[in-house]
């Protein structure tokens, strides 16, 4: 039995990282090599179908990435164990099915096309065709195989980076009654931003204990425009993501789907923060409801691997006119308890102001420091000054806007 003709029957066996063999590469590939018997015109379509593929996600160079991070991003009863830390409660046979089936996709990820090519029945009668084939590169591994097949050094790398998709990406979005992936998030990072320590201390902290497993509380970020509440969010996810934090944006328009995304995760090892944005409500908004079962009072109930952080510009966020007020229901104070009970579901609420003009020069000069802006500090502030009253009010999307009008570039 040829080397060939062994790794194709060992992936046939596949079981734990069957999954793998899904990709669209990998399965062109696998259709390629159990073609190594057929006829020249059966074999030379499976080789151009397959190269086209390669071609086409630009992995003609590095084949054995491309197969050993199908590896690092598969999810199977294994890849969930790592990285909920639970791999002692997997049967022996089990580990040794994964041992056996990293082994195979390894030594598949070594082949080269060379060696297909030269084991391939008919070469002789087609050599001339054979030499002008485009020819792929393996290429180095994944690090995690780079010496090898190493279990730990596997079980390490789910158990800080999740599993699946998880693995893959770190922030999400609730789409299509879905969770999908978000390819290109925010990168902001906490150290970028400049004032409201005390608040965002706050929510840091809160999410610390969560990861702990410690008392944690919901979390409602709000106040005025452009303070930060959503980058401090977002920051937050990419601070923690190495600690098994994802971050999962759900529209406030699909509110009424909590339940479904909280059956998708409840059972997930990894620790998540449910994400609305910029929330707030009209009366008898059906939205209001969904979310308020959910934060306290409903049959699904949040999981205990689940936060909820919400901003809105509003403190109470239902939208309220002084003509609700000026009502002659009889249970008038029965309706403004029941506008004021959402936001009092959040254990924590965090309240981001507006900056007094020291605060806002404060972030206007280190900005401008950052953006290595060569300016007086005097002329500078005028500038700056200029430039919030145009704008409406000082804040720190306007000092970063005014950076930015200054050639200072994105910060």
């Amino acid at each position: 039995m040829t080397k060939i003709s062994n790794i194709l029957l060992r992936l046939n066996a596949l079981s734990v990282f069957r999954g793998v063999l899904n990709r669209s590469a990998i399965n062109g590939y696998l259709k390629l090599i159990r073609s190594m018997e057929e006829k020249p015109e059966l074999f030379l379509s499976a080789y151009g179908e397959f190269y086209s593929l390669l071609a086409q996600r630009n992995i003609s160079s590095s084949l054995a990435r491309y197969i050993t991070e199908a590896v690092l991003f598969d999810e199977n009863v294994f890849t969930i164990a790592c990285a909920g830390e639970k791999l002692e409660t997997l049967p022996k046979s089990i580990i040794a099915a994964v041992k056996n089936d990293l082994q195979t996709l390894y030594e598949f990820s070594e082949l080269s096309a060379e060696e297909l090519l030269d084991g391939y029945k008919y070469k002789n009668e087609i050599s001339d065709i054979i030499l002008s084939l485009p020819k792929w590169n393996t290429g180095e591994p994944v690090d995690e195989f780079k010496n090898g097949l190493d279990i730990d050094k596997l079980y390490d790398f789910y158990k800080n980076n999740g599993f699946g998709i998880y693995a893959r990406y770190k922030a999400f979005i609730w789409r299509d009654s879905d969770i999908k992936p978000v390819g290109h998030p925010d990168k902001i990072a906490i150290e970028n931003f400049i004032g409201y320590e005390r608040q965002r201390n706050q929510v840091l902290e809160n999410t610390r204990a969560f990861l702990d497993g410690k008392p944690c509380n919901n979390c409602l970020l709000y106040g005025d425009m452009g303070t930060g509440k959503s980058s401090t969010v977002k920051a937050i996810g990419n601070e923690f993501r190495h600690k098994g934090l994802r971050i999962v944006e759900m529209p406030k328009e699909r509110l009424m789907d909590f339940p479904l995304l909280i059956d998708r995760i409840a059972q997930n090892p990894m620790k998540f923060i449910i994400f609305v944005d910029d929330l707030s409500f009209q009366h008898q908004d059906k939205n209001y409801t969904s979310l308020k079962a959910v934060l306290e009072g409903g049959l699904a109930a949040k999981p205990d691997n689940a936060l909820i952080y919400a901003t809105s510009n509003r403190r109470h966020l239902i939208k309220e006119s002084w003509a609700d007020r000026d009502t002659d229901d009889i249970n008038r104070r029965d309706n403004m308890q029941e506008t004021l009970s959402l936001s009092d579901r959040f254990g924590l609420s965090v309240y981001f102001s507006n900056p007094d003009k020291y605060e806002y020069l404060k972030i206007i000069y280190s900005l401008a420091e950052r953006a290595g802006i060569d300016l007086e500090k005097d002329e500078l502030s005028m500038l700056a000054e200029r430039f919030a009253l145009v704008k409406g009010g000082r804040s720190p999307r306007c000092a970063k806007q005014f950076i930015e009008s200054l050639g200072g570039g994105k910060i």
